[in-house]
Order: structure tokens, then sequence, then C-alpha cells
């Protein structure tokens, strides 16, 4: 029984102490006075705060709020207030007051507005005053009734002593709980029953929850459920305090069976409003008039109940319910809330439903929750682990256990709800085993089959729901028929009526004496305490899981489980080989629980004693599998995972040496889970309930105690709550004596336990090397709770510098030192918690340190021991192949090779096994980086990896931490990147230490980034002496080209020195500090090479001899056998200058003074004096000033190069024209000297020649006015985006405004025709800005827009990452490539320089010059001009002539190839822009669309692109000709060769290549003469490069040819065994083979001669011989077809500008098209009937010449002068030697098919010299006739000359004697 009251107090209005303008409540009296000793007066009764009075009389009103004390009591203070007149003196306080606007606690809308200036002196102003009941009970009828009967009494002022109402009310008791019913009566003639819940821990809600459903809608409302439930702030307001008090009664109610612990205040006093800023989490009801205070709450969820909405803050996130939870909690609230949903699409809907009373939808909602809650805990109890039984029970959660098995670990909502206040208080109350149980208990226990069933029936759903409905209904009326109230209420508008007197003060004694009397009475009768019935607590069925989710991928089949299986068995049988093709799959399965659970019971059943040793390779295996078990347990352990194998990695062992053991758990530390404390405390808390429940059990029964962490397996068997449930069932009948000693051994269980696991966790935490503690330092939970811990982050660094130093030991104490605090920190927490004794606990923490230090003195041991192991199952490393000349600076690094973003390498789309990860070594020579190794997916068979790239290509190196493939342990890696589209993602090996990776790194970026460009491979490559030792001085002899380089270099730095270098720039960095390489010897004077053609530019005797040297030399360059060929002039004195030449050499120059990065001769108009051409040069960036560098041979238009203008030049050259006095013009005489200069280009060329004018636009023949059309094509095709459109007006002939002649006469009518400009300038768009050309000028500007070079250095990043993204994409699309590729807007730029390419040719095909002057002149200038002369002249598509382009326009002319391509330390800063293989890429569009123009292959294009960047070859390096002749690099080739030098120079290289192999050949070579290319430049024609995304697993990039070379057969000696000879079919795989050298296609098989004829025995021809010679016979064989020129293959009438091959083959006649020839192996697809017999016939020929059939083996064979028969003179055979068939043929001519004659071997008795006979060939040298002798008769034969005569005899003579 309880009071139903406990204190009463009246409160009236009062003034504020501190004179602020409310008033506050005073107490006036309060019953009892002193306070009951169970329970205080709560202080904190903070009544109706801002109290105000009122103008006129309110109605009573009625709330109850709710205070929690400091023991989370809660308080029902039930509140009636009502007004009365105020008094005076009450009234004088308000006056003075300034109130505004103010609200009162107890008043639904009271507001008043007084004003302080007028108040009415007659108005009278009401006061409130509050009866206030203080109650522990929750009865808010009860409250209401008794407290309106009071108000009732005074009022209608009723003949009842309110005193002894008031003592009644204060000593009435009633029954707790248990359904029982009681009437009380206050003696004021009234009656009321209360009416008591059945049971006490189910709450009492009334209609509460129904209208919050009502007021919010089901989503709010499950929306406030999930936040309270999750712990987030909730806040209600209303304009009812009533309504705010229901609402959280109903919220509290929903989340029953779990209790809310947190702050609950249903009203909240206007003063205590700063309380909602709190920290904690809370349910606080608000008036809605505070609403603007709740505005600025960042993190409330905010429910209005009038207004029917919720708000959730941004930063607030509430985990929904799980599904399917979620959706089916929402279905069945609308079914109750709204049975007509269901209905209300029926065609013949049935008669209205009856829907339930409020009361019943009340509890039918709280029904739904009920089943909610059965569903997310069901099973909970499985997971309680009883640590302690006597003498309280001690109960914990593992909560890792039960989120698992329900498979819920990723699950927000429920993970949040374990871990909250509401849940520890659920355990700690619901945990116990022995107690009385509720509706929930039984719920979860027995109704969960009945839930699952019904989950998709939603009428048996509902109908379950209406049953609890009734449960819990009954349980708040138990009774229906209760017995009517009765009580006095004060009549209709009772409050307006004036009463005579206010409430009267009342009389404490009275009240006082009767409560003592009821006092006296009851502690006379006995306690009436009701006997709990108390049951063991059923547990209900194991868990399962809410959704059975299958994990993607890994369903564990039983196959897969399988797999598991065999593999151990495998190794426990030790099979190895099988076991290792089993374990990829297994480490696969292991991604799947099952999989785990099944590894952790397979290696139980192979630990016999708690101990297992095995050999090495077994406990190899066993640690990967577990180490691939361990790798995606998270910290909350996986749910048992780990706890399965904890066990097991003390158990496995082997072996090391004598006394020596080491266990699985030193390879197994890198786990998240072994430093989460969580895992230890659960852990700890299973096992020891194992104990305790195996101390209580019979000793029968204890045959099979359950698995750690696991549910028993047996339904017989107790679980360890059934025996704690017996356990306290018997307690209290034990004796003192027997309650000690169970309570002694448990807790000796306990803590031996503790002891235990102190020795567990050191075993797991301490590594095995200490200096290696990485791990410690990531780990979360040592890292996170050690206060110290900075110490561990550099614990290796000492070590790593200095091992003997005695450092070590230091920080091993201090890993050391971190576990012992860790353990601590552990057994403090357990053992408190479960109730160790302090003795205990103090000699626990004594002995920890002592354990770690055992354990650590132990690990040295082992440490030792296993360092010395030969490391098993590694394969060995692959040395790479290295080329001649290249050392290993670091040796291999044990690596992982990870797959990195390409699909095919780890077998995607094409197919084919995954070759990566593979597993193998990197290594770091002077001139690569190279990974070797093989795959580590065992199916994929012993196909060794190789991936390389040339170290200067490195472009970015980033640190990443990655997981093996193998041991999946978390490593450090690297990712290096390089511009040739390689990219080596490796993680190292844990053999190599963290000091070997980061010596990787260093030496690599030395390598990257030398001092010093001598320090590169180029350089450094055979010579002898090594960077940084001095070089070696030998002494000159004579002016060597040395001297005179560096004489010219000290003259030109004069020069300069005055002139420029203040205002440059870009300077080159200066040699002096450089250490110069040993030079070497030369020869004396220049000799020029022999492939030259002999030098027609003979420098005539105007200049000094040292000049002359200087001249011979410069002479000698690509660039002036260039001009030669274009007609560009030749090098003579200015004397005797060659009037009829419009240009000239100019050696202004040679000494580099005017323009460092220019070459040393330049090509200027004839009329220009040197002198002229340093001021001309200042107008111009980088003083690069026009000059020319190409001629059309059929225009004679020029093209010229320079530098963008400077703004003054600019400016000058533009308005110095329209000047109207000469002074001005001179004002600036460089530009002035710019014009003329600008003027003479235009003079110079042929139609301007004539300076009286008449012959102006004679040049401009109609040939040039026919190639008008066009234009239209290159404007409409979208190019002239880039181009200005008055130039597109202009070329498209709109412009009519002929030049005027220059005497003034009128121009010749023949002339009045669209007229272009003699010289366009092509410039960047913002520097020609606001420049307009003149009309009258005979040039005009041209801006376009181009980009910057730092753009393209953007661009490439990107195109980069596109191609070779890193890390596999999560869906790899095609799409997603193309995305990537199109942002990199590389295809972009290609289009743009392709654009003004042809604009460009179009215009010089015109007959206009073209002066380009981009930028400063070297990179988009050099890509343009370079394009121009590739489309516009045939010979630059030769391999000679690309070779002249690159020589001229790239070396010659300053591209800085070394700042471009930072080759230096200095070029770090500045990363690498690829504009030459942005050109390349050029090319290799143009090529695509022309395949028949080239000489050369894609494969040169290729690899230029790779080596321009390699800085293998000399070549590519340093950024003009000024800076190689400083270093003496531009003229030592020519000094003679001993023995064998490695090759210096890329194109020395390319021909030495080109010589043995066809590879930079293009087959379908057939020119047309004199073809301008036109390519399409659309983005749409435009092919991605496939230099950027193939690759050759195989042996690496194929462009260093030595390397490339491996036998692409397996070789002979493995078939010698005399067994049937293998197949000799190979797989070819695109990303791992070189298709062209694993397919060559047809022409390269067939021209592999050499090996036959090396075979045969024979001298090799050279493949070109043999080339040319077929191409020969299938001219000879086109001929009498008719089919037009024998060099053009395809032949037809189309328009003589063919665009690309594609477009061409449509515009001819169907059928004449095409013939297949050599030339094309990859037109047959495309040839058209017609043409198909010819194409036959061609190919008959070519196979004739080499077919296999009888009549044709050549061994040996050439041209022979025969002696005819008797009389018959001498004739030039062709001769064969055919070893095969032992005879001599021969022909008439080497093509003919047809034998003239045959001598056989077989008779030949004698080869003998013989001696020249009549009619014999007269030039020959007699000792080239020879006879041979055969038994019929003596044949005379003559060679050409004596060596092959010989040849002849010697081949016949082996012959013979071979038969």
């Amino acid at each position: 029984m309880a009071r139903l009251a406990d204190y009463f107090v009246l409160v009236a209005f009062g003034p504020h102490p501190r004179g602020s303008g409310e008033g506050q409540g005073q107490i006036l009296q309060r019953f009892p006075e002193k306070d009951w000793e169970d329970n205080p007066f709560p202080q904190g009764i903070e009544l109706p705060s801002g109290w105000q009075l009122c103008p006129e009389r309110n109605p009573p009103t009625f709330f109850v709020a709710v205070l929690t004390d400091i023991n989370s009591e809660r308080h029902y203070c039930a509140c009636l207030t009502f007004w009365e007149p105020a008094e005076p003196s009450q009234q004088e306080t308000t006056r003075v007051e300034d109130a505004t606007e103010r609200e009162e606690e107890g008043d639904e809308g009271g507001q008043t507005h007084l004003s302080p200036t007028a108040p009415a002196p007659s108005a009278q102003l009401f006061a409130p005053k509050t009866l206030v009941l203080v109650s522990r009970l929750d009865h808010t009828e009860v409250f209401r009734n008794s407290l309106g009967l009071i108000y009732a009494i005074h009022v209608e002022g009723l003949n009842v002593c309110l005193e002894n109402v008031i003592g009644n009310l204060l000593t009435c008791t009633v029954p707790l709980a248990g359904g029982s019913q009681r009437t009380i009566s206050l003696g004021a003639g009234d009656r009321q029953v209360i009416q008591t819940p059945l049971a006490d821990s189910l709450p009492v809600s009334r209609c509460s929850v129904a209208l919050l459903f009502r007021q919010l809608g089901i989503t709010n409302v499950l929306s406030l459920f999930c936040a309270a439930l999750t712990e987030h702030k909730v806040l209600f307001l209303s304009r009812s305090y009533q309504r705010l008090a229901d609402a959280c009664r109903g919220l509290l109610a929903l989340l029953f069976p779990l209790r809310y612990s947190f702050t609950y205040v249903p009203i909240l006093p206007a003063q205590l409003l700063e309380v909602l800023s709190t920290p904690t989490p809370f349910i606080i009801g608000v008036n809605a008039a505070f609403q603007a205070e709740t505005q600025e709450l960042l993190d409330v969820i905010v429910a209005d109940l009038d207004g029917g909405t919720v708000t959730i803050p941004e930063c607030v996130h509430i985990p929904p319910l799980p599904e399917p939870l979620q959706s089916q909690t929402h279905s069945v609230l609308s079914m109750v809330l709204d049975p007509e949903l269901e209905l209300a699409d029926l065609a013949f809907p049935p008669p209205t439903t009856s829907t339930s009373s409020l009361k019943m939808q009340d509890k039918e909602l709280r029904a739904v929750f009920l089943r909610l809650f059965a569903q997310l805990l069901q099973g909970y109890r499985w997971c309680l682990h009883v640590v302690r039984i006597h003498p309280e029970p001690v109960i914990r959660f593992h909560k890792a256990a039960f989120l698992g098995q329900r498979g819920l670990v990723e699950d927000d909502f429920l993970m949040k709800v374990l871990e909250g206040m509401a849940f520890a208080g659920f355990v700690s109350e619901r945990g116990v085993p022995y107690r009385p149980t509720d509706l929930f208990d039984e719920l979860v226990a027995h109704e969960v089959a009945r839930m699952r069933a019904d989950e998709n029936h939603p009428q048996r759903v509902l109908r379950h729901v209406q049953e609890l409905a009734e449960q819990l209904y009954k349980n708040e009326n138990p009774y229906p028929a209760v017995a009517m109230h009765k009580v006095q209420r004060p009549g209709e508008s009772s409050h307006l009526r004036r009463v005579p007197r206010p409430f009267p003060r009342l009389d404490e004694g009275t009240v006082q004496w009767i409560v003592d009397q009821a006092a006296a009475k009851m502690q006379g009768a006995p306690p009436a305490v009701k006997a709990e019935r108390r049951t063991t607590v059923p547990s209900g069925p194991p868990m399962t899981a809410i959704l059975e989710r299958c994990s993607g991928l890994h369903v564990n089949s039983a196959r897969r489980l399988e797999v598991v299986r065999n593999c151990i068995s495998y190794v426990f049988e030790g099979k190895m080989l099988e076991a290792k093709k089993l374990l990829p799959a297994v480490l696969r399965a292991l991604k799947g629980r099952a999989a785990r659970r099944c590894l952790a019971q397979e290696l139980h059943l192979h630990v016999q004693q708690n101990r297992a040793v095995l050999d090495h390779q077994q406990f190899d295996f066993v640690v990967r599998m577990m180490n691939c078990c361990l790798q995606d347990c998270t910290s909350l352990d996986e749910h048992g995972i780990a706890a399965a194998l904890l066990p097991l990695v003390t158990a496995f062992c082997r072996k090391l040496s004598p006394g020596v053991t080491q266990f699985a758990y030193s390879c197994v530390q890198e786990h998240v889970v072994w430093s989460t404390p969580q895992f230890w405390e659960a852990m700890f808390y299973g096992d020891v309930q194992t104990h305790i429940r195996a101390l209580y059990l019979e000793p029968t029964e204890d045959l099979a105690p359950a698995q750690v962490g696991e549910a028993p397996s047996q339904e017989d068997e107790r679980s360890a709550l059934d025996v704690a449930s017996e356990q306290r069932r018997l307690w209290p009948t034990l004796s003192r004596e027997k309650q000690q000693e169970l309570v002694q051994k448990e807790e000796s269980t306990v803590f031996s336990q503790a002891i235990h696991y102190a020795n567990r966790m050191s075993y797991l935490l301490l590594p095995l090397d200490s200096s290696k503690s990485r791990l410690l330092r990531e780990r979360a939970g040592l890292g996170d709770l050690e206060s110290a811990s900075n110490s561990l982050v550099t614990n290796s660094v000492a070590e790593s510098y200095d091992t003997e130093s005695g450092f070590e030991d230091a920080e091993t104490c201090d890993v050391a030192g971190a576990v012992v605090r860790f353990i601590n920190r552990f057994v403090d927490k357990v053992c408190t918690e479960s109730g160790v004794t302090s003795d205990h606990l103090k000699g626990l923490h004594v002995m920890v340190p002592d354990i770690v230090q055992m354990h650590i003195e132990t690990l040295e041991a082992v440490q030792r021991e296993s360092r010395r192991l030969p490391p098993i199952q590694k394969p060995k490393l692959l040395r790479p192949r290295l080329l001649p000349g290249e050392e290993c600076v670091l040796d291999g690094l044990r690596v992982y090779l990870l797959p990195d973003g390409r699909e095919e390498g780890a077998g995607g789309s094409a197919g084919g096994p995954a070759l990566l990860p593979a597993e193998g070594a990197v290594f770091l020579t002077t001139y690569r980086v190279i990974f070797t190794g093989m795959p580590t997916d065992p199916l994929v068979g012993e196909q060794v990896v190789v991936r390389s790239f040339p170290v200067a290509a490195l472009t970015k190196e980033k640190r990443i931490s990655v997981q093996t493939p193998v041991d999946q342990l978390l490593q450090d890696g690297l990712q290096l990147r390089s511009c040739t589209f390689q990219l080596l993602k490796m993680a190292f090996d844990e053999e190599v230490g963290s000091d070997s990776a980061e010596l990787f790194r260093k030496q690599l970026h030395k390598l990257r980034y030398p001092p010093d460009i001598r320090a590169t491979f180029a350089f450094t490559l055979g010579s002898a002496h090594t960077p940084g030792r001095p070089p070696r001085v030998t002494k000159d002899k004579g002016p060597s080209l040395r001297t005179l380089s560096r004489n010219l270099v000290k003259n030109a730095k004069k020069t300069i020195g005055r002139q420029h270098v203040t205002r440059k720039k870009y300077n080159p960095p200066s040699w002096e500090h450089r250490g110069q390489p040993p030079p070497e010897d030369q020869e004396d004077e220049i000799s020029v090479s022999e492939e030259l053609e002999p030098s027609t530019l003979t420098p005539s005797s105007a200049l000094k001899p040292s000049d002359r040297m200087t001249m011979s030399s410069l002479v000698e360059r690509a660039c002036c056998r260039d001009y030669q060929r274009l007609g560009l002039g030749t090098l003579s004195s200015s004397l005797s200058r060659a009037k009829s030449e419009p240009f000239r050499i100019s050696p202004v120059n040679r000494m580099y003074a005017i323009c460092r990065s220019y070459p040393g001769l330049l090509i200027v108009p004839q009329s220009v004096q040197d002198n002229a051409l340093q001021r001309v040069s200042r107008c111009y960036r980088q003083n690069r000033f026009p000059v020319v560098c190409w001629r059309s041979g059929r225009s004679k238009a020029v093209l010229l190069r320079s530098g963008g203008l400077h703004g003054k030049g600019v400016v000058g050259l533009f308005k110095a024209q329209n000047a109207p006095s000469p002074g001005q013009s001179q004002a600036d005489s460089s530009s002035l000297e710019q014009e003329k200069y600008l003027q003479a280009v235009v003079s110079s060329m042929p139609r301007y020649a004539d300076a009286s004018g008449r012959n102006t636009l004679s040049g401009f023949s109609s040939a040039h006015m026919g190639s008008h059309g066009k234009w239209g094509s290159v404007r409409t095709s979208g190019r002239s985006s880039g181009l200005g459109t008055d130039v597109g007006s202009r070329l498209a002939g709109r412009d009519a405004l002929a030049p005027p002649q220059a005497n003034g006469g009128p121009p010749d009518p023949g002339f009045l025709r669209p007229q272009r400009a003699a010289l366009y300038i092509l410039g960047d768009k913002a520097q020609l800005k606001g420049v307009r050309s003149d009309p009258l000028q005979q040039w005009e500007l041209v801006p376009i827009e181009v980009f910057e070079a730092r753009q393209v250095k953007a661009s490439f990043k990107k195109l980069l990452k596109a191609c070779v993204p890193g890390c596999p994409a999560a869906e790899p699309s095609p799409a997603s490539f193309l995305r990537s590729l199109e942002d990199s807007e590389w295809l972009i730029q290609i289009h743009k320089l392709l654009q003004v390419s042809v604009l460009v040719v179009e215009l010089l095909d015109s007959g206009s010059s073209v002066l380009v002057g981009l930028e400063d002149g070297w990179d988009i200038t050099t890509q343009v001009v370079s394009l121009v002369q590739l489309l516009s002249d045939p010979f630059y598509r030769t391999l000679e002539g690309f070779r002249l382009l690159v020589e001229k326009e790239w070396l010659s002319f300053g591209h800085r190839f070394s700042h471009r391509g930072a080759h230096t330390l200095a070029g770090q800063s500045s990363g690498f822009t690829p504009v030459f293989l942005q050109f390349l890429d050029c090319v290799h569009q143009v090529h695509l669309q022309f395949p028949m123009e080239f000489e050369f292959s894609q494969f040169y294009l290729k690899f230029l692109g790779y080596h321009h960047v390699s800085r293998r070859f000399r070549t590519f390096l340093l950024d003009s000709d000024y800076e190689r002749i400083e270093l003496g690099l531009l003229y030592e080739e020519k000094g003679e060769r001993r023995g064998q030098v490695p090759c210096r120079s890329v194109w020395e290289y390319v021909d030495r290549l080109s010589k043995r192999t066809p590879v930079f050949h293009n087959y379908m070579y057939a020119p047309e003469d004199a073809e301008v290319l036109r390519p399409y430049s659309n983005v749409s024609n435009l092919k991605v490069w496939d230099f950027y995304t193939e690759e050759t697993l195989a042996e690496g990039p194929p462009y260093d040819w030595e390397l490339a070379q491996g036998p692409p057969e397996p070789p002979e000696e493995e078939r010698s065994d005399g067994g049937a000879p293998q197949s000799r079919r190979r797989v070819v795989w695109p990303c791992y083979d070189s298709c062209p050298r694993a397919q060559p296609d047809a022409i390269s098989r067939l021209l592999e001669l050499q090996r036959l004829e090396t075979e045969l025995g024979q001298p090799a021809e050279r493949w070109k011989d043999t080339w040319d010679r077929v191409k020969a016979a299938q001219r000879l064989e086109g001929r009498p077809d008719g089919r037009g020129t024998p060099s053009s293959l395809l032949v037809s009438t189309a328009p003589h500008h063919r665009r690309s091959l594609g477009v061409y083959l449509q515009e001819g006649p169907v059928g004449s098209t095409l013939s297949l020839s050599l030339d094309s192996d990859q037109s047959s697809g495309s040839t058209t009937s017609g043409s198909r017999q010819a194409a036959r016939r061609s190919t008959s020929t070519l196979y004739s010449q080499f077919q296999t059939a009888e009549s044709e083996n050549r061994s040996y064979e050439g041209t022979l002068y025969k002696k005819g028969a008797f009389m018959k003179p001498w004739k030039a055979r062709w001769f064969v030697l055919d070893k095969t068939k032992h005879q001599l043929r021969y022909y008439d001519h080497r093509v003919d098919t047809e034998c003239k004659g045959v001598i056989d071997l077989a008779e030949v008795e004698a080869v003998a010299p013989g001696t020249p006979t009549m009619g014999a060939p007269k030039t020959v040298d007699e000792k080239a006739f020879f006879d041979v002798k055969t038994t019929r008769r003596v044949y005379n034969f003559c060679a050409q000359d004596v060596p092959s005569a010989q040849q002849w005899v010697d081949r016949i003579q082996s012959c013979l004697s071979d038969a």
C-alpha cells in the first residue's frame, strides 16, 4: 500500500523579491509541515513561474506536472489554479512594473497588457492561487476530483471542514498494483474508486497514445519513437498543458519494455527554458507561447502538437527502424488507425465497420509497438552472460554477438539502441534469471514463431495485435463494471460569482492530528506486502536473422564449405600442392560468415589437449586462413569468429629450434579486433559464464560445456541462465556458511580467469618484433586510451638509424608499458564489475607487468629463430633483363603488384585469368623501375609478369596503405605513376622494413631529379665515371670540336651579356656549376659523315677562319640540309649574294648572340641586312624573330615562325602605318625595322617581287583561284571556331578589295577578284587584342585562341588518370572511361591543333605565306609549324624526313625538352608537360586517316613518344642547340668509333634497328606525289591512341627492343626427352602478350627469312631488299592489267585532295577502287568484288616467291653468267642452289617462275676455277670464272666479281660434302 498523496500545498501570488516585473509563487501553507521520512518534500518545486495579475476572473485550470528527484523517482504534482481579487499590496507592486506580455505557467492563455503610464484606478485585478497535491502515484483523475472537491467546498461554501478533507486526502492509502480496486471518500459525501493495474511493470496510458497519433500522424510518431530510443532531444509544443503531459506519457508508454532514463519534464516552467540547451537527451514539453525561444535550438526535434508537425533539424540524423520492420510497423499502424483504408477501393464496400473506442485503439497501437520490440529483441537472452550469481546476479549483454546473429551489424538504429542507457537498464532489470515475468517476456519467449509466420498475412497480424491489446486493456481495467464516482462539483460559472472571502487559512494542527492518527494506526497493522510470483524467465527460441540476407556474391553454399573443409584436411594430411590449389577459392569463400564459422570448427577438430604442433608449411597455411578470417572482423568481433579463433591461436604452433616454439598468435596480431576492450570484455564474460555454470552443474551433466561464445548445441542441456535461476531460487534456503563458500568460489573463478586473460592479451598485443610496433600505433584501443601514446609514434626511428646505440630496449619497454596499461585498465573494469576483492585486484596489478615481461623475453627468442627460418613458399625473385650499361641501384624489394584499374590485367572484360595481383620484386636501376613477378592466383600458371617504366617518366609518387592479396594484411605501399602510361601500385611484403621502403623512395627521387643533366642515364651510360666523381681531364689535340664549341659559347656569352640577358624571361641554367663529363677524343678536323650527301654549301672566304670552322660545323646540321632541299638559299658572302634568290642563309646567330634558343643558321629575306636583325629581334618574345622554315614547292609561299610579339612592338607596328608625319614612325626604330622586315618577307615572295607594282599579282594564277572551293569545307566542318570570323570571310573570297597598285594607278581590271593577303600572321588572341590590321597592307593578323602549356599539363594529368585509374572502378563500364576522357579535354586540344594546322596548310596551298607566332614560339608554335610541314610536304612523311623535321623544328628551334620533361631537380616544380607527345598524337591521328601516306609505322610514333621522356638517348635532352653545344653534345658523334659504343642518339638507334627488322616500316606506304593532306579534325573523328591504353605484361613496354626479344616459343630442349612433341599452340592474352609479336601480320612473318636463311647456312639478306624486290615484281605484274601508275595502290577518278582512306574509298567508282597488294595488309576486309581476282593473282605471286612446293627451296641464289652449249653465247641467268632437292636450277631472271634448266648435284664430279672463253663478259676479273664438271658435261660460269665466285664455289662444295 502507498499514500495516495504525500503533500498538500497552497501557493499564492507574491511580489518578486528583487522587485522585477513578475510576481512569484509563495507557499502559503503546506501539509504535513514536516517531511515524510521515506519521501522528503521535493525542494525542486519550481511552481508556476512568471505569475501575473489578471484584469478579469479566468475559469480554474488543472494540469499535472511531473518532477523527477535525485533518485530518479517521479513525483506527480496536480495543480488546480483559480483567481481571487488581488490585495492592495499585491496591486501596488504591479503598478510599478514595466509589464509587457507575460505568460503564466498555470494558465492556458492569460496574458495581460498593463500600461504603466495610465493605470485604471478603478480596475480590479485578480491574483492566481493554486492548490497542489504532490504524490508518487499517477492517478490523474483522482487528483482532479479531489482538488475539484476542495475548490467546490470553498466556492459553494459547503458546510464541510476543509481540514478534514485534506487530512483524509493525505492519509488515504491505496494498493500499488495487482488489479485491486479501492473505494475512498474524503469525508464530504463523496465516493471515488481507485483502480490499480494488474502488472506494475506495464505502463498505464489511458488514451494518451491514441491522442498522440491523432495529433501527429504515423510517420511523425515513428520518427519521435526512433529519436527517443536513439537518445535524441525531443521537445513538445502545445498551448495546453494537459496535452503536453499526455503526449509525453504516450511516448513513454510506446518505449516499453525500455525505460526512459534521461531528463523527462512534461511541463517545463517558463523560468527554466535554458534547460533546453542542455547537452543530454531529454523529453520536455513547453507551452507553445515560447515557440520563438525554441527556434535557435539546433539539435532538438520539435513536435508541435497543435499544428501536427515534427521538425527535425538538418544536423540531426534519426536512424530508421531496420527494414522490413519499418514498413511492416507502418502498415499495421495504418490498419489500426484507419481500417477504412483497406476497403477504400472496393467496388462494394461492406457496411461501415465499427471503430474501436479511443481507449481500445490506444491499446492496439501499444500492442503494435510491443510486437515490434519482441521482433527486435527476440533471442536477447541467448546473449546474456552470467558473470556472478551470488550474492547478487551480475549480468552482461554480448552486444556484438546479438547484432551479428541478427544480421544487423551494419544497422545504425539497433546499434544505438543497444548502446543506450535505456537498454543498459533493460539488461540489469530483465536480465535477472529469476524474477516476476510480464507480457513482454511471454511474447519474446513464446510468440516469436507465430510472429514470423504471420508476417505476410495482414489479417492475422491484426488479430494478434487485438489479442495483445485486450491484455493491455485488461491490465488497466481489470473489472469492467466500475462503481460510479460521486464527487461534488462547483456550479456552472461559479468562478465569476463574487466569493465572499478568499481561500481560508487552514488550521495546521487539525490536519496534522489527522495525519498522526492515521500513521499510528498504520504502524500497528502488519505490512501488506503482496508476495511476488517469481519464476525462471523463459529464454525463448534461439535467435534468427531479422531478414535472411545473402551477402551478395558470397552466398555460402554447401559447396563453398566443402572447399574449406577439403583444404583444411589437405593441409593436415600434408598434401600441400592440393591445398595450394584450393587456397584462393578458400580465401574467397572466407568472405562469407558461414565459411568462417566452418573454418573455426574444422580447426578445433585438429587440436588435441590444447596444443597442435605443425610443420612450417602447415603453419603458414593455417595462419593465412586465420588472417583472412580476421581481416573482415570489425572491432565488433564479427560475432564470435575472433572469439572462436582465440583459443586456436594459442594452440597451433611450430618448433623453430629446440626449446623455441612459435605460436600462431604471433602471426595474426595485426587485426583491429584484438585492440578493442569491448571484445576482450565480452570474451572474458563468456568464459567466466562457462566456468561458473560448470561450478554448479552436477559432474555428470558436465559432459560437453558450451563452446565459447556460442549457444549450447543440445536442447536438453541447461543454459547458464537456467542454472543461475535455480541457484537464485535456492539462495534464501542456504545456510550462511554455504552462502559464503559459494561467493568465494565464484570470486576465485573470476580471479583465475582474469589472470588467464592477462596472459592472452599479452600474447596478442605484444608484437613479435617490438621495433615494428606500427600496429600498436594504429590500434584504436591502445591509441585512444593511451594518454602518453605519443612515444609510440616515433619508436622505430631511433632504431632504424642506430641499432647498436641501446635505444632498442627503451622502445621495447615503451611497447610493454602501453600493453601493461591496456591490460590493467581491462582488469580494473571487469574485476570491479564482477566483484573481485580489492586484495585480489592489487595482486593482479602486481602480476601484469611480470606476465608482459616474461612474454617479451620468450618472444625475443622466437623472433631470433624465426628470422633464421628459410622463408618458404615465397617464389624466388626473378631477375629482370637489363640493357647494356644499365646497372641495378637497389636490388629487388619483395612487393605485391596490385591491380591498377585497367580491367584486362585483372582478368576483366577481355576474359582470361587475373594476372594481377602478382607477387614479386621491384628493382631500381639507373634507367628504369622494374617489377617482375608471378600472379598470386595459382590457376594462372607460371606466367611471368613484368611492368616497368623509365625512372625519368615518373610523374607522381604517393604512399598508400593497402592489403596484401595473399595474407590480407595491411601493409605500406607505394603508387608510382609514369607519363609512359604505366602504374606500379605496390604493397611491400612484410619482410621489407620501412627503412628499405624509404631508401627506395629516396633513391628513386634522386634518380628522377638529378641535380644536373649529366647525371642522367643517357650520359652515365657507357662512361666510366660515376656521378659525383671529379671528371678526368684530357689534353685536347688541336682545335677539336669540343674547344670549338667552348669558344663559341664564350663569344656568345659576351655578346649576349651586353644585349638581352636582362630582358630574357627564360635563362637556361649555366653549366659552370655542373661537373664536366670526361671529354672523348675527337678527330682533329671535321669529317662529313658518310650518310650525308656531300655538302654544296661552301662557306666563302669572306668569313674569318675561326668562324669558318663554326660555319662548317653548322652547315652539317639538319636544318641546312633541309633548306638546301627546299631551295631556300645558299650560304654565301654578302658581296657575292645572288640577287635572283629571294632568301638567304644568314650566319648572324652563329654565336647564338641574337637568340639563344634559335639554331646558328637562319633563313631571312635576301634584302635584310644582318645588323637589322638584331633590332627586329627585340620586338619578339625571347628574341625569336620571324624566320623562314619551309617553302611550298608549288605555290612558293613560305612558312615562317617566331615568338609572340612584345606589346610595344605590336602597337608600334600597326600604329606607325597610319601616322600622318614620318617623325612619329621613327620614334620606335625597332618596330619600324620590324615593319620593314615583314615588308621584305612579303616582297621576297615571287608574286610580290617587282617593286614597281605591275607584277604584283601576276603570281596569283588561276590554279590558285581554282582551289577556292575548299574553304567552304574548312569553314563548315567546324574548323573556324578557333579562327577569327574576319579571316574566314576573307578566305572564303567575300572580300573583293584587291590591293591597289603601288604606283597609285587603278588596279588592273583583270584582278578585281577576291584577294587574299600575301602574309597572314597567326597570333594569340590576347596579344593582338584591339589591333586593327590595315586593309591596304599586304599582311593580315589572324588572332586565334590557343591553349597554354599549363592547360596541356592539366589535361595530360586527367588523361593519365582516365587511362590508368590507379584503383579498380566500383563498376567498370566503358562509359566511365569515356567520361573521364572527355573531362580531360585532351582530344579537344588535339582537335584545335589539327584545325589550326589545316587552316595554315590551306593558306600556304593557296599561295599566301603564313607567320605562326604563338606564345613564346617554342611550344604550340612548334606543334603547328611541324604539323603544317608534315601535312604539306610528303618528304616529311618518310623516315628520313620525319627525323629531319624533328631535328629542325623541335631540337634546333629550341623546344625546351628538359624543362617540359622536368629532367632535373630545377624543373621538379614545373612538372611534366607533354607538348611533344601531343604533337606525336596529332601525327598518329593523321596516320590513322591516311595510312598509305607514311613510310613509318604507328610503332615508330609510340617509340618516339616513349623515348623522348625516357632519357635513354641524348637526343631529347636540354633545351636548345646552344645548351647542347655548351655540353659538347652537338658534334661529338662525328668522332671515330672505337668498338661497340651504345647508341647515344635515338636516330642512330632507329637506323640500326631498321636494318634488322621492319618494325618501323609501314607496309601500306604508297604515297601520291605532291600530296597535301587535309585530315578531319572534329573530336568525333579522333581516336584514343592505343599508346595510352595498351600494355604488355609479358615483357614490359616493347620500346627497348633488346629487352623485348624474348623467344616467342618454348625452347627445344624442353622436348628432348624423346616423348611426343608438345603442341606449339599458344594462348595469346591481350594485355599479357605483345600481339604484334605473338601474331605478326602476314608480311612480317614472310619477311622473317633471316632465321630460315641462317638455318640453311645462307648469308642473310636484308628484309628491305627482299621487300623492295617483291614490290618491284608486284609493279611488273601490275602493268599488263593497265591498273594505273605502278606506285599507286588506289587508283580512282576522285578529286585530287583525297581526305582519308575511308572517305576516299567511297568517292571512287565502285569496283575499280581497290586492288589488294602487299602494301596493304589491312584493306583485305574492304576489297570490292571487282578487284578480288586481281588480288588473288597478286598474292599468288607473292607466295610463289616463298612457297614450300617442291619446285622452290632456295638455299642460295644470285646472278651468274653461264656459257651456253657449244657455239652459244654467255648469258646472265638467275641461279638457285637448292640444298633440299640437291640441285642447281636457273631462270631467265629473278622473278621468273618457270625453271629454264636443272643441274643435278648428284652428277657433279668437281668444281674448279675456270678461264674466260670467247664471248665472256669483258669487265670481269678472270678469277671470277669457275667450272662445274658433271658426268655428262662441263658447265662454264662467271660471277659478277671474285668474292661472289668464291661464295658460289664454297656453297656448291658444301652441298656436295653434305650429300
